[in-house]
């Protein structure tokens, strides 16, 4: 009770600290003077560095649409992705690092785009009151995850020297996790409802791809439930083998 009691605090809080941030936002953002480009571009930056970010994203905004061509067009992009990105607006950051990389598919900055759209894949998939509430999203849709791995994965392929090549390298191992527990998910699902082929293909796919990982051993059991269940003695003598050269400690083991 005790718990449940400050998880609702945490979420009142974090509720109030949104309506604060977003007030706050929305009071400092005016109309957009007519400027030049260099000087608008200087009052993008200074409202990006103060967190202003609706703000800064208006005026970048209205540089991207008045100088489409200027010197400094493209940072004014690479700008507003990163503003985008802080504003949880995924939508148009993505669509934003699309057009980028389709219109510029040798700027030097090329690896940062794809950094960003995959920093704003991964950040639909989080959800704070689900998190404070304890909500196992083991099983939600984890498309926004294998793209942003896969643009993890682009990074340290072919920009091995990008100085965002370490941390992708760490978020795709993170990432590997996330999609073992889904396909985990799924293969439970399916040995409920006795589909039991299903299933094993399930278990059998976490074996194949995400070995290794925590979720290798439950696959594992599931597998040699199911082949038990459909008479693949062959198959269920196999999974069997890994399960003891893995985890000989498993009480199916005998």
């Amino acid at each position: 009770m005790e718990k449940l009691t400050k998880k609702i605090v945490f979420i009142t809080l974090a509720l109030a600290l949104a309506g604060c941030s977003s007030s706050g936002t929305d009071n400092d953002i005016d109309k957009v003077p007519d400027k030049s480009a260099q000087a608008l571009f200087v009052d993008a930056r200074t409202a990006l560095d103060n967190g202003l970010y609706q703000k800064s994203i208006q005026i970048l905004s209205a540089i991207d649409s008045r100088f489409p061509f200027g010197p400094i067009s493209h940072q004014v992009q690479l700008d507003l992705i990163y503003a985008y990105y802080k504003v949880g607006d995924a939508a148009q950051g993505i669509a934003l690092t699309d057009r980028f990389l389709r219109l510029n598919p040798d700027n030097p900055n090329t690896d940062y785009v794809y950094y960003m759209r995959a920093l704003i894949n991964l950040s639909t998939e989080d959800n704070l009151f689900q998190d404070l509430a304890g909500i196992d999203r083991s099983d939600r849709d984890p498309t926004a995850a294998r793209e942003a791995f896969d643009d993890f994965k682009r990074i340290i392929t072919h920009y091995p020297d990008s100085k965002y090549a370490a941390d992708s390298q760490k978020r795709m191992i993170e990432i590997k996790s996330r999609l073992a527990k889904y396909e985990l998910a799924i293969a439970r699902f399916y040995l409920e409802r006795e589909a039991y082929a299903s299933a094993a293909n399930r278990g059998r796919y976490i074996v194949e791809y995400f070995s290794p990982s925590p979720e290798l051993e439950p696959a594992l059991e599931i597998m040699i439930e199911c082949y038990d269940k459909l008479g693949l003695d062959d198959l269920k003598t196999n999974a069997l083998q890994v399960l003891a050269a893995n985890y000989p400690n498993n009480s199916m083991i005998r």
